[in-house]
Parts: C-alpha cells; structure tokens; sequence
C-alpha cells in the first residue's frame, strides 16, 4: 500500500478491496462498519458486490449526504489551516479573530492547494462524472438513503444515523 502512495499513484480496485474485506473479517466489524471514501465509481461498486457476495455478505444500506454544488464550492474552498499548529477555520462558518493569523498561536494561515476555489471545482467535476451515478447504482438496489447535507451538523449526524439504525438487520 505505502508503494503506492509513495510513488503517487492510485491503489488498484482489487487491491483496496482485499483490504476491506480483510478489515471487515476483523472481530470490531463483526455487528457492521461504515465505509467512508469508497466505493467512488461503479466499477468499483460492482467489484465489491461481488467480492461480498462471495462470502455471502452485501452493504445494508448506502449513505447519501446530499448538498448542493454551491454549498460544497463555499464550504471547500473557504477552509484555511495554521501552518504552526494546523488548526482548521474557515472564512465564513468560523473566520479567525484577526484576518490571516491563528486565534490559537497567532501562526499564518493558508488554504491548501486542494481547498482552492478551482481545484474544488475540479473535484466536484470528478465527482459529478465518476461518483454520482452510485446513486442511481445503489437507489435501484433500494439500499440508498439519503440525508438533507445543508441542515444544521447536529441534525445532520442525527438523521444519518437514524437511516443507519433503520438498515440493521
């Protein structure tokens, strides 16, 4: 795995799915786990079916937080970080007491090349053309459920674990 990210590439399908199985064989994951990040494209999704149903084993039910595109450009690319003790802000939800300086060391903040306005419209590009039609893929299976992402963080984690709690057998 570390061969992987060393040498800045992607993990193969099978090999990242090998390790969710084996991380789902482990005593912890006996009453369920939530994956968090992955399957992100069909081919994966259908790998992973599969890979599941050979041990006789299939996802309950699939977690949609739904917000909308803008919400996602103002929430992603108005994160900054303090390059001294990395405590995260963000220009509007929660702004430093004094412009450009951490409240916690006073250190500079910065916005990740990631968090910026175009490269998290490239990624919601990505998102839109290879993620999204999970979707569909899993609300035809009837395992989707999905949750308002623009309300308050509390009602959020609070209904998501309602649809959770509702998917277990």
């Amino acid at each position: 795995m570390r061969s992987y990210y060393d040498r800045g590439a992607l993990v193969p399908d099978e090999v990242a799915i090998q390790l969710i199985l084996d991380r789902l064989a482990q005593p912890d994951a006996a009453r369920g786990a939530l994956l968090d990040g992955f399957p992100r494209t069909l081919e994966q999704a259908r790998a992973l079916d599969a890979a599941l149903a050979e041990q006789g084993k299939a996802l309950d039910r699939v977690l949609f937080i739904n917000v909308s595109t803008d919400e996602l450009l103002k929430r992603l690319s108005g994160r900054w970080v303090c390059r001294r003790c990395q405590a995260p802000y963000h220009a509007v939800l929660s702004p430093p007491k004094v412009p450009g300086r951490c409240d916690l060391c006073g250190g500079e903040l910065y916005q990740r090349p990631d968090d910026t306005p175009e490269t998290v419209r490239k990624r919601i590009d990505v998102y839109f053309s290879q993620t999204a039609p999970l979707i569909e893929y899993y609300r035809r299976q009837g395992k989707l459920v999905e949750v308002n992402g623009e309300q308050p963080v509390e009602q959020v984690r609070h209904d998501a674990l309602a649809a959770l709690a509702a998917g277990r057998k």
